[in-house]
């Protein structure tokens, strides 16, 4: 029996563990809560728990690496490197659903000289949108066209029913990883021409965007879209974006949230502070109504959807701040994971859209490849299932040599993407595509 060691035991753990146990592959679940490992290999065949810590197990970590065949982080992927290179040294292929860092390039030759496959960026964003984008930019290169526009929005959201706050957003991963993201710059093209775009202005330039069938969204740009140009082989394109969808009225409070400070990482000491406190510090009230204090501040209507949703979510609370948190971004980090958490039976919903304009010698057609996938009711959430699947079936075929590759790879070669993206339509994940004449 093909034996894998699950490094981690998060949110999206579970339906990676049980798709391997249900074919036949045995698990290590290595955590460091090892109850937390234990809840989810219950009802598996294959699989067990061990106690483990990342930081510290050094030894352990190549023991248990030393007695798998294929290893996948699902650690914060400041460990994916550390892991990868144990692998390496024990000649076993790697996996992970994180992007490729640049320390983690580096091992490149190692894990050639080694034999051995690190497949990267296999997860939902970035993942099937590596995918489910090549393969239709393979098609339209195949027929002697050209990508000339390519835009691709993905978001993990409530399902409607469950959209139910004023933030229009629930938790289905990581708060903090949530709010980091709001401080990453933005670089894109569009019409030709390069965008930049600083982390503090990242929210006033969302734009609203329309999703076949399910409405409007807030689109946001993602990071580095440029780099994806020749990652994607579409040189000849004069647009080139990757972005997050948000509900409506996201952006517009992210944007003051990060204006008063609160994303703000610099460790300092909070003891004492109550969010109130902390609410008047930022907006330098001196006396008075600190909501008023803040209303100035932002430059917002003291009745504005602004105001309103920070007071929903406790900032104007005479409440004390927990005495073990000491940035701003983890005591708004602690109001999130106390409003924003799904009730019992409530359902996420992950919506991925991309849309291409391709011209051929003869034609010009527009392109749109959509997928909305929701969660299971009590059960696995869409974010743990498209984002845990396509690295399961990825180390299922690895396992199985349908795979063949040595080095550094994300999911963005036809033998790669097309087995992953033809399993996961079994399991009802899938894009829908629709193409049309201009």
């Amino acid at each position: 029996m093909k034996k894998v060691l699950c490094l981690g035991a998060g949110l999206v753990a579970r339906p990676f563990i049980h798709y391997l146990s249900e074919h036949g592959i045995h698990v290590v679940v290595a955590s460091r809560t090892k109850s937390k490992a234990e809840n989810l290999i219950e009802g598996c065949e294959n699989a067990e728990a061990v106690a483990f810590n990342i930081t510290t197990d050094d030894s352990l970590l190549e023991d248990l690496t030393a007695k798998v065949d294929l290893v996948c982080s699902l650690l914060p992927y400041t460990y994916h490197v550390k892991a990868a290179k144990v692998a390496i040294r024990h000649k076993k292929m790697f996996c992970t659903t994180s992007y490729i860092s640049d320390e983690m390039k580096t091992l490149e030759d190692h894990a050639k000289k080694a034999g051995v496959l690190l497949l990267n960026e296999c997860g939902v964003d970035p993942g099937i949108d590596h995918m489910s984008a090549m393969q239709i930019i393979d098609h339209v290169h195949n027929n002697n066209g050209k990508i000339v526009s390519f835009t691709s929005f993905t978001g993990g959201l409530p399902a409607p029913e469950a959209n139910n706050n004023p933030y229009g957003y629930k938790l289905s991963w990581s708060p903090r990883g949530v709010l980091l993201a709001g401080r990453n710059d933005a670089h894109f093209l569009r019409d030709g021409k390069e965008v930049k775009i600083q982390g503090a202005d990242l929210f006033q330039n969302c734009e609203p965007m329309e999703v076949p069938g399910m409405g409007t969204f807030e689109g946001y740009p993602n990071r580095d879209s440029m780099s994806y140009i020749d990652i994607y082989n579409i040189q000849e394109t004069k647009t080139m974006l990757r972005g997050t969808f948000r509900n409506t009225g996201w952006c517009e409070t992210l944007d003051k949230i990060a204006d008063l400070g609160l994303l703000d990482i610099e460790e300092r000491f909070l003891g004492g502070t109550t969010y109130a406190g902390l609410m008047k510090e930022l907006s330098s009230a001196e006396n008075g109504d600190v909501k008023e204090a803040v209303a100035k501040f932002c430059k917002i209507d003291l009745d504005s959807e602004v105001i309103l949703r920070l007071d929903w979510l406790g900032l104007f609370d005479d409440r004390t701040i927990d005495p073990k948190v000491n940035t701003r971004l983890d005591a708004l980090c602690a109001l999130f994971e106390e409003k924003m958490n799904y009730e019992p039976g409530e359902r996420d919903m992950l919506v991925m859209h991309h849309e291409f304009i391709a011209e051929y010698p003869d034609k010009k057609q527009k392109i749109t490849s959509t997928m909305i996938d929701y969660g299971i009711p009590n059960g696995d959430s869409s974010m743990s299932r498209t984002v845990a699947l396509p690295v399961a079936i990825a180390s299922r075929m690895i396992l199985e040599g349908r795979i063949n590759l040595t080095g550094v790879y994300r999911p963005i070669i036809p033998e790669i993407y097309e087995p992953i993206l033809a399993e996961l339509a079994t399991l009802g994940i899938s894009l829908e595509e629709h193409t049309f004449d201009l």
